[in-house]
């Protein structure tokens, strides 16, 4: 397997790729609108085409770059089937691999910092790797104050998926905000400052219900565009207008 692990600065986001050696199948994980160009630039470097886009949930702090690249590669898009979008070509459930190649990736229905949030796992003999989207992060967890998040669903999210894995199992988050790459699961569990270290339920809901934190600066077009695969909604601001394109190039 190949992979890859890319930064878009401004939203502090990670998009992964994965591809297959024996097949050529590539994917992305997670892509950001404004690194399309350079997602593209790097597959083609590395000789690959890509076939997927997967989502982990419907982003509130960037526009997604799926429909972008798939009007560009017309690779095929993919996410939660529970987010019931149709701009989506494959809807992926726990209990059902998504198969890219030689690899089997597995859905985990871990919702809190959005109902409907998935993350992904890749296990095998030699290794396990989580991309836990923005369920679980490096010594943090996703909010959980709106898209019908809930604290007490991403605790046990969290316990009842993330925490019975392997302690040597990589854990690849959507974000950082602090140019950390990747933590463990063992990590996790023990020095969470959220979530780890045997935080009670309870104890967890009042730390996540006192967050405070600001709303994401791009919500209002971010969630509306998102809902549309990336589709650009009409209230963008006129400086990001110009990713906009769903022009084929690149």
């Amino acid at each position: 397997m190949l992979f890859k692990q890319l930064f878009e600065l401004e939203s502090s986001t990670y998009t992964y790729m994965l591809a297959c050696e024996e097949s050529g199948k590539t994917l992305l994980i997670d892509p950001v609108l404004e690194t399309v160009d350079r997602d593209l630039q790097l597959l083609q470097e590395m000789g690959l085409k890509l076939t997927h886009v997967l989502e982990t949930h419907i982003h509130a702090d960037h526009l997604t770059g799926a429909l972008k690249l798939r009007t560009i590669t017309d690779c095929k898009i993919a996410g939660p089937a529970l987010d019931n979008l149709p701009c989506r070509d494959i809807g992926v459930q726990e209990g059902e691999p998504f198969i890219l190649g030689s690899i089997q990736i597995n859905p985990l229905f871990t919702p809190g910092h959005t109902d409907h949030h998935h993350a992904y796992l890749l296990a095998n003999n030699i290794e396990s790797r989580l991309f836990s989207g923005d369920a679980l992060l490096i010594d943090s967890c996703g909010r959980t104050d709106f898209q019908h998040g809930s604290p007490e669903d991403l605790y046990k999210s969290i316990h009842e998926k993330f925490f019975i894995l392997p302690d040597d199992t990589i854990v690849f988050p959507c974000h950082d905000y602090a140019g950390k790459f990747s933590t463990t699961i063992g990590l996790e569990k023990s020095e969470n400052s959220r979530i780890g270290n045997n935080r009670t339920l309870r104890e967890f809901i009042s730390i996540m219900n006192s967050l405070d934190l600001p709303f994401p600066k791009k919500i209002d077009y971010a969630v509306p565009g998102n809902e549309l695969c990336g589709k650009c909604p009409d209230n963008i601001p006129e400086e990001k207008s110009k990713i906009c394109s769903e022009d084929k190039q690149g």
